[in-house]
């Protein structure tokens, strides 16, 4: 049952704070309502039907044991203090019965109570009119025919004090609505900023408001993105210094190898320092951020072409129009870098771009020799090699799939690996649209 409930209820804050009003309202309506049905409703009804049949009850009695000379002056008498009309009708035989109605309340109560006041054969009519109610009771001296005012027999305003409810009911509902979205906008404007500081988006203006357990919230993320863009900057600067004093180096090794005699010691000095550079500009593009480059709208089939420009063997499949929101350079390096290390492994390439459901999915296929199902996840990591896959020929560092990964999760996204319909290995780019 509690799985049952969970599933079917509304997930959303507001929603669920709607319910939480709401429904605690309409039971406390329900019960108010029932009870005042059931007790002042047909209370009312049972005493204005009670004074009625007793009425009836004299004015019958009064007919039954007067002279008959008399029985003009009590029709009168009662015609103008007691009923609307009141007479004796030809004949000793009552109208067929009219059909009962299910909630009929009043033909109810009140054809009980004249059954027990008067006893004598009658019939009522409570349907044909709204405002009067018919009766007819068959007597000694004729059948008597009264018509009553309605509200004389029936509490017939109780229905105000139901509108008057449920319209205070309604009236409250809107005012807590009002209320509940003001204190809901704070929570939803906190979750969208940090959702765009997650996929390395600007946060804009955004102050903290609401409520003071609100305001606690939006000042620990401020405050954190703070402290995340300070260590982005440090590491920035600090990785600029190290650059710079590196390269520097390198430089030198380049300048006295090349004074050296070309041997082999000296060959291998070469590829040793090229083998350096290499890995000091991929562990620079891995460490170096992002943060300054905002996101735009980019047609993504101009975005892979351009980033796949320097391979013409891959081939290149865009959904026609498909345009999302994202940050162009740190994109396109994330595409080419996966191209790039398809081809260092596989003579077939291929690049498909898709989206759907608020996602932008570009797969990188190859056939090549592929990833081992439990090394996909460590392949990610810093450094990591395949020595089935590559070797120091080739060149990389291991830093190809974790720039690669780096990038996507900036922009709230995601790379992940797979089996290719090539046979290789597919490297699968998931980011918001």
């Amino acid at each position: 049952m509690e799985r049952w409930l969970r599933r079917r209820l509304p997930r959303r804050l507001f929603a669920r704070s709607i319910l939480i009003i709401v429904v605690p309202m309409i039971v406390l309506q329900s019960v108010v309502a029932f009870v005042f049905l059931d007790r002042h409703w047909e209370n009312m009804t049972t005493r204005l039907s009670v004074a009625t049949a007793s009425e009836i009850a004299t004015i019958v009695d009064l007919l039954e044991t007067l002279p008959a000379d008399a029985r003009p002056q009590i029709l009168a008498a009662a015609s103008n203090n007691l009923f609307s009309d009141i007479s004796l009708l030809d004949g000793d035989r009552l109208p067929a019965p009219h059909r009962k109605l299910f909630f009929s309340l009043l033909d109810r109560t009140l054809s009980r109570q004249i059954s027990i006041a008067v006893g004598r054969p009658f019939w009522i009519d409570t349907v044909e009119s709204t405002r009067f109610v018919e009766i007819r009771i068959k007597t000694k001296v004729g059948i008597l025919q009264i018509i009553t005012r309605r509200s004389h027999t029936y509490a017939s305003n109780a229905h105000i004090t139901l509108v008057w409810m449920v319209g205070t009911s309604l009236v409250l509902i809107a005012v807590a609505l009002l209320f509940l979205k003001g204190q809901v906008r704070p929570i939803q404007e906190l979750a969208a900023a940090a959702e765009r500081f997650g996929r390395g988006r600007p946060v804009g203006h955004f102050r903290p408001h609401g409520a003071i357990e609100v305001r606690q919230a939006a000042w620990a993320f401020l405050e954190m993105r703070r402290r995340i863009e300070r260590q982005i900057e440090q590491r920035t600067a600090m990785l600029a210094g190290v650059s710079h004093d590196l390269r520097t180096m390198l430089t030198r090794f380049r300048l006295e190898v090349a004074l050296l005699p070309e041997t082999e010691d000296t060959a291998a000095l070469v590829a040793d320092v090229d083998e350096m550079q290499a890995m000091l500009e991929d562990y620079l593009t891995f460490a170096r951020t992002d943060t300054d480059e905002h996101a735009d709208n980019v047609v993504v089939r101009d975005l892979v072409t351009e980033a796949v420009r320097g391979y013409p063997m891959v081939s290149v499949r865009v959904e026609p129009g498909l345009t999302a929101n994202l940050r162009p350079n740190a994109t396109r390096r994330l595409v080419t870098n996966l191209v790039a290390n398809a081809t260092t492994h596989a003579e077939t390439v291929g690049v498909e771009a898709t989206g759907g459901d608020g996602r932008l999915l570009i797969h990188v296929d190859d056939d090549g020799p592929g990833i081992p199902d439990e090394e996909r996840h460590a392949v990610f990591q810093p450094f990591y090699r395949l020595d089935s896959a590559r070797n120091r020929d080739h060149g990389g560092t291991g830093l190809g799939l974790t720039i690669a990964r780096d990038i996507a999760r900036r922009q709230g996204g995601e790379v992940t690996l797979s089996t290719s319909p090539l046979g290789g290995l597919r490297a699968t780019i998931r980011l918001p649209l």
